[in-house]
C-alpha cells in the first residue's frame, strides 16, 4: 500500500505520468493475489448485481430502466419502480447508444437537468437548484466541491443515477434539488474486452480500451479473482482559437471471492486533464438590455492569455469489503481516499466597450485547489419482518475528513483592450502584479460523522411504506494562512448538526402500474460550499439551510410492456438562505427563501424490435420568495440560468440488420442572465444525427453530426459575457467488443 502513496505524492508534484500508476496498481493487485487463498471449499459469494450477457452489453431498449436496482435512490437495493421518488438510471448501453462523450452529455437523459462546463464554475441545474444545493457523488461518495464534477470522458463510467429533489437523508448535506451519482466501471464475474477509436472535428482523437478477466480460480470455488482495466485518452484542439486539451483516465479494479460469503473489491482511478488556453466566454454586445446578443464574428474568438491553463490531477482509492452473512443479513465496509490538485492561470472576464469596437479584458486569476479526503462507511442490510409483515432495514455509519487549501492570487483591474476580431494576447506572467508563486489563503477542514437508517415495510400486499432518517455532525475548521485581521482571524470553527429524512408510500394498484407519494427534507450550506467557505461565511451563517419537498408520481408499463413512463409532480421550499441584511449591506442574515414547483414526464417506447423512442420533458417554476442582493429585493425573481422547460427526444431505427439511423433533439427554454431578471438568453433547440453500421456481432461503426443546424446558443449566460455551447461537429467511432 505504501507504493500507492509514494506514487500519489510524485504525481501531485507533477513528476509521474498517469500510466506509471498503472504499474503501481498492477503491483498492488499482484501483491493481493499472492496473499489470497488459492483454494477453498466454500462456494463464492453470489454477485450483488445482475450479470449481463456480452452480446447484450450495448443493446439498449426503448423502455425506461425501471427494474434495475438503484444504489443512489435507496440503500435497500430497491429498483426505480419501488422507490417513492423520481429516479433515473442511465446505463452503459444508453450512454453508448447516444454517443455521450462525457459525463455532462450523459446528464441530458435526466429530466430537467442542464449543465455547462466553464472551467471555473461547473454548472448543473436540477429542479430549479444548483451549486451546493445539489449533491454530485462519485460511487456514492460526496467530495463536497462542485468543481469536482467537471466533465470527465464517459469511458470509465458504468452508469449515472439520479434522484430528484430533497435527498440529504442518504448521502448527507447538500441535496435540496437532487442527487447525481457517477458510478465507475469495476471488475465483473465474466470475461470480455472492449475497444473504441473516435476521430472528429477540431482535431478530436480519442482511444479507449477495456479488459475484464478471471485471473485466478474457476469462478465456482472460493479463491476466484477478477481484474478489470479501463483506459481512455483524448486529445482535441477545441473549437475556440488556441484551445487545446488532452486528458487521460484510468480505472483499475480487483474483485476477489474469498469464500464464506465474503468478497472484496479494490478499485483505483486516475484522471489527468490539461487544457491550454481554456475558453471562458464570449462578450455580449452593447447596449446590454433585454435579450442578449453576441457578434457572430466573435463566436470562435478566445480572449484568454496566450498561455492560460486549466489542469487537474484526480485520484481515487476504494476498498470495499462485502460479507453476505446470511440470506437475511449483509454487511459492507467502504474505505476511500480522494486526492485532487487543480491549477488555474487565466484572464477570465471580457466585455465590449461602449461602441462595441474593443473587448476589455480583466479578472486575472492564478489559483490552485489542493484537496484531500479520507473516509470510511460501514453499512448493513437486513431483510426481516415486523408484526408479521415484510420489513427490510438498512443502517450505516459514515465518517470522513475533507481538507482543502486554496491559493488565490487575483487582480481585478483591466489587463488590456483588444480589437474584437484581430488581436494577440500576452503571456500570463507578463501582466503587472502577477508572479509564479502560489500563496495559500486558508485551510478548510470538514469533519463529518453521520448515521442513517432506512426501512421498507409492507403494510398490505400492494402498499409499501418507505422511510429514512440521517443525522450528521459536521465540524468546520478554518485556519488562516495569511495576515491576521479583524475579519480574518488566525482560526475559526463552527459545528452543524442537521437531521433529515423521508417518508413515502408506494401503491402497486396493478401489476404494471403504481402511485407514490413522499415527503422529504434536506440541508445544505446557506451561501456556498463548506470546503471553500470564507471566514465571513462561517461567522455569519450559524446554521444550514432547510429544504422540504412534497412529491407525488407514478411509474407504469403499458402497450403490452412495449412502453413505460414515469410522472412526478413536486414542490420544494428551501429556507434559511444567507441573504443580505437590509440594515447593513456588509452583513448577511439567514432569512432567504427559495421555492420550486414542477412536473417531470419521461416516456420510453419499443414499438417494434427495430424502432425505439425515449423522451422526457420538465416544466419548473423556480423563484425567490425572500432574498436581498446588493440592496435589492429579489422576491418573485427566477434564479439565473434556470430554464422553465427542458425537453429531450431520442429515436433509433434499424432499417436493415446492419444499418441504423439515430436522431436526438434537445430543447432548453429561455433563461435569465442576471438576478433582476432584466437580461435574457432565448430558448434554443439542438439536433443531433447519427448513422450506425454493424459490421458483425462484435464490431460497429457510428458516424454522428452534433448540433447539426449549427445553432449559436449559450450554455451559461451572464450579464457581460456568455459561455457558448459547441458549434456543429462531426465524429466517427469504431467500436469492438468480444
Amino acid at each position: 500500500m505504501s507504493d500507492f502513496f509514494v506514487g500519489l505524492s510524485a504525481a501531485r508534484a507533477g513528476t509521474t505520468p498517469p500510466f506509471v500508476f498503472s504499474a503501481l496498481t498492477t503491483a498492488l493487485l499482484a501483491s493481493l493475489l499472492q496473499a489470497a487463498p488459492a483454494q477453498a471449499q466454500t462456494p463464492a459469494a453470489p454477485s450483488l448485481s445482475e450479470v449481463s450477457v456480452l452480446g447484450d452489453r450495448h443493446t439498449p431498449t426503448g423502455r425506461l430502466n425501471l427494474d434495475a436496482p438503484s444504489e443512489t435512490a435507496s440503500k435497500l437495493g430497491l429498483t426505480a419502480r419501488e422507490t417513492p421518488a423520481a429516479v433515473t438510471v442511465v446505463d452503459r448501453a444508453t450512454i453508448d447508444a447516444r454517443g455521450a462523450q462525457d459525463t455532462q452529455e450523459i446528464l441530458r437523459a435526466i429530466p430537467g437537468v442542464t449543465a455547462h462546463n466553464a472551467p471555473g464554475s461547473i454548472g448543473v441545474s436540477y429542479r430549479g437548484f444548483s451549486g451546493a444545493s445539489l449533491s454530485q457523488l462519485f460511487n456514492g461518495i460526496n467530495v463536497q466541491y462542485t468543481i469536482a464534477a467537471r466533465p470527465v470522458d464517459s469511458w470509465i463510467y458504468d452508469r449515472v443515477e439520479a434522484i430528484g429533489g430533497a435527498s440529504s437523508f442518504l448521502y448527507g448535506a447538500g441535496a435540496v434539488g437532487g442527487t447525481i451519482n457517477y458510478i465507475t466501471k469495476v471488475a465483473e464475474r465474466n470475461d470480455f474486452t472492449e475497444a473504441q477509436l473516435r476521430l472528429g472535428s477540431y482535431g478530436l482523437k480519442e482511444a479507449s480500451f477495456g479488459i475484464n478477466r478471471r485471473i485466478v480460480g474457476d469462478g465456482i470455488q472460493a479463491g476466484s479473482h477478477y481484474v478489470r482495466l479501463d483506459v481512455n485518452h483524448r486529445n482535441t484542439h477545441g473549437w475556440t482559437d488556441g484551445t487545446q486539451s488532452r486528458s487521460t483516465q484510468l480505472a483499475a479494479s480487483l474483485l476477489s471471492d474469498l469464500g464464506g460469503g465474503f468478497s472484496h473489491l479494490l478499485a483505483y482511478e486516475n484522471q489527468d486533464e490539461h487544457v491550454d488556453r481554456p475558453y471562458w466566454g464570449t462578450p455580449v454586445l452593447n447596449p446590454v438590455a433585454g435579450q442578449l446578443r453576441i457578434d457572430p464574428g466573435t463566436r470562435f474568438k478566445n480572449y484568454n492569455s496566450a498561455d492560460g491553463i486549466y489542469a487537474q490531477k484526480v485520484q481515487w482509492l476504494r476498498s470495499v469489503a462485502d460479507w453476505r452473512v446470511s440470506d437475511a443479513l449483509q454487511l459492507k465496509n467502504t474505505f476511500y481516499v480522494y486526492d485532487a490538485l487543480r491549477d488555474y492561470r487565466n484572464v477570465e472576464a471580457y466585455r465590449f466597450n461602449a461602441t462595441n469596437t474593443g473587448v476589455i479584458r480583466s479578472s486575472t486569476l492564478l489559483q490552485r485547489h489542493d484537496q484531500e479526503m479520507v473516509g470510511n462507511r460501514l453499512e448493513a442490510v437486513y431483510k426481516g419482518q415486523l408484526a408479521g409483515r415484510n420489513s427490510d432495514w438498512a443502517a450505516g455509519v459514515d465518517i470522513s475528513r475533507n481538507r482543502q487549501t486554496r491559493f488565490p492570487n487575483s487582480i481585478s483591474s483591466t489587463v488590456s483592450t483588444v480589437n474584437p476580431y484581430n488581436f494577440t494576447t500576452e503571456n500570463f506572467f507578463s501582466i503587472a502584479g502577477t508572479s509564479p508563486n502560489f500563496n495559500p489563503d486558508r485551510d478548510n477542514k470538514v469533519t463529518t460523522i453521520a448515521a442513517y437508517l432506512e426501512n421498507r415495510t409492507t403494510l398490505v400486499p400492494q402498499l409499501n411504506l418507505v422511510t429514512a432518517l440521517r443525522h450528521e455532525r459536521i465540524d468546520l475548521d478554518l485556519t488562516n494562512r495569511r495576515a491576521v485581521t479583524a475579519t480574518t482571524p488566525a482560526s475559526f470553527s463552527r459545528g452543524y448538526s442537521p437531521t433529515t429524512g423521508r417518508i413515502g408510500l408506494v401503491w402497486d394498484f396493478s401489476p404494471d402500474a403504481n402511485l407514490y407519494a413522499q415527503f422529504a427534507t434536506a440541508a445544505d450550506p446557506p451561501s456556498g460550499i463548506l470546503s471553500t467557505a470564507s471566514f465571513a461565511d462561517v461567522a455569519n451563517n450559524s446554521s444550514l439551510t432547510t429544504g422540504r419537498q412534497i412529491e407525488v408520481g407514478s411509474k407504469v408499463d403499458f402497450w403490452g410492456k412495449k412502453g413505460s413512463a414515469t410522472l412526478a409532480v413536486y414542490n420544494i421550499t428551501r429556507k434559511n438562505i444567507a441573504s443580505q441584511d437590509p440594515n447593513n449591506s456588509a452583513l448577511t442574515v439567514l432569512v432567504g427563501e427559495q421555492s420550486s414547483k414542477g412536473v417531470e414526464l419521461a416516456v420510453g417506447l419499443q414499438p417494434t424490435q427495430r424502432w425505439s423512442v425515449q423522451g422526457n420533458v420538465s416544466l419548473v417554476d423556480a423563484q425567490y420568495e425572500q432574498f436581498v442582493q446588493s440592496g435589492v429585493s429579489l422576491a418573485g425573481k427566477t434564479p439565473t440560468n434556470t430554464p422553465s422547460r427542458v425537453a429531450n427526444l431520442w429515436s433509433s431505427y434499424r432499417f436493415t440488420p446492419q444499418w441504423s439511423a439515430i436522431v436526438g433533439m434537445r430543447h432548453v427554454g429561455q433563461v435569465y442572465a442576471n438576478a433582476a431578471n432584466t437580461l435574457t438568453w432565448p430558448s434554443y433547440t439542438l439536433l443531433d444525427l447519427g448513422l450506425s453500421y454493424q459490421v458483425n456481432k462484435s464490431v460497429s461503426v457510428v458516424g454522428r453530426l452534433r448540433n447539426a443546424t449549427d445553432k449559436i446558443y449559450a450554455a451559461n449566460a451572464g450579464s457581460t459575457q456568455v459561455y457558448l455551447g459547441a458549434p456543429r461537429t462531426a465524429d466517427i467511432t469504431l467500436r469492438a467488443s468480444f
